[in-house]
């Protein structure tokens, strides 16, 4: 007899077709090979005991702390430990409970933590002088041949700005950011260039969002998540798609010691608000971004990607943009010329924790690297 170590991510239902398992019998282990490690903040103590006590009767645990027993403290916050059975199971069984354990029971049981396997590459291009990374910008006909390479290499989105969003940033006027993005808009018009990709827009401006619209972009990359009601109208109006960011404070001061209970759950009651938004103005098509670098240090970005799966709950995709973002300078000084390796770590991770679209400089590089994960992750 031979043993081995699978390593986590080994595909089990594609694991069990070749060991010839059941269909019945791959459902059910599937389910116990599953680990969850839920995070529960602020749980009465009383509703802690017997959580902790109804998974032990399980085969999961719940990690609490070292003086919850003696109820010391009203709440408490827990790791709940169990696979994809034992939190069904426990689901059911606390919702007879009281303490508020029916609420976590059925915030529970709406976690969906399963990633997807394809993905999306947005490419991006600048209309604007002042964006961070020089290699986005460009104009007239070499924005055409550079929206024509990414697209060659794979770019499944283009996102095209007229206005930095980087740290210290200033805005523009609405007519200046037209003029700045309108030639490029027109090009890609007129060149039919939305027949061989989806069009985006970096953009908060109610003018420039209805002209980009009104000429094939059906994506609107919305930094500001529908501050502006007169963009969510025309967002609605044409049936387009709007990615929701989260950004705390704003861009001339977003880096000024950014500040958070947990950013985790901040960001999440962010979302919730926003998505609730979108749909009062009848906008459905709806994609997600936590922000990397929009008003948060390293600790909270490292932070949102490692454990970005928990916003799959929503149930929308996530998108992810950390393309040469000083984030990447606070971990090994680097300049911005040199940060594609970080890029793709950063991305390649993100990918694994559930983002699905991912903003990019480098396309080619991006779209090589992450057909490579793919490949591996669906290898036994």
């Amino acid at each position: 007899m031979k043993l081995y170590r699978l390593n986590h991510n080994t595909p089990i239902k594609a694991l069990f077709e070749t060991l010839d398992v059941t269909a019945e019998g791959s459902v059910i282990m599937a389910q116990k090979a599953h680990m969850n490690l839920i995070y529960i903040h602020d749980l009465k103590t009383p509703a802690a005991n017997i959580l902790k006590q109804d998974a032990l009767s399980l085969g999961a645990d719940l990690a609490v702390p070292k003086e919850t027993i003696t109820c010391k403290k009203p709440y408490v916050d827990a790791v709940l430990i169990a696979n994809d059975k034992q939190l069904k199971a426990l689901v059911h069984k606390e919702k007879a409970q009281p303490f508020g354990l029916k609420e976590v029971a059925i915030k529970l049981g709406a976690l969906t933590l399963t990633c997807k396997d394809d993905f999306t590459v947005m490419g991006v291009l600048n209309a604007n002088e002042d964006s961070f990374f020089q290699g986005s910008r460009f104009q007239g006909e070499a924005a055409r041949y550079r929206i024509e390479q990414m697209i060659g290499e794979g770019a499944g989105i283009i996102d095209v700005g007229g206005v930095s969003s980087r740290p210290g940033s200033m805005g523009v006027s609405e007519a200046e950011e037209l003029a700045r993005v309108k030639p490029i808009i027109e090009l890609i018009d007129a060149h039919k260039l939305s027949e061989k990709a989806r069009f985006s827009l970096d953009s908060y401006s109610p003018l420039c969002i209805e002209y980009a619209l009104k000429r094939g972009f059906t994506m609107v990359n919305d930094i500001t998540a529908l501050a502006n009601d007169d963009v969510a109208k025309i967002i609605a109006q044409y049936d387009a798609t709007v990615v929701l960011m989260h950004m705390q404070g704003e861009p001339q001061s977003m880096q000024n010691e950014p500040v958070y209970e947990n950013v985790i759950l901040d960001v999440d009651a962010f979302f919730q608000e926003r998505i609730e938004k979108a749909k009062r103005f009848g906008i459905e098509k709806i994609v997600l971004d936590v922000g990397i670098g929009f008003g948060k240090n390293l600790e909270q970005n490292l932070t949102l990607i490692k454990h970005h799966e928990h916003f799959l709950h929503f149930g929308y995709p996530l998108l992810v943009g950390a393309s040469r973002k000083s984030m990447i300078n606070a971990i090994v000084p680097t300049p911005i010329e040199e940060r594609l390796s970080g890029t793709l770590a950063l991305h390649l991770k993100a990918y694994e924790h559930g983002a699905s679209i991912l903003r990019v400089h480098d396309v080619k590089e991006h779209v090589q690297a992450l057909h490579v994960l793919r490949a591996l992750n669906l290898t036994l």
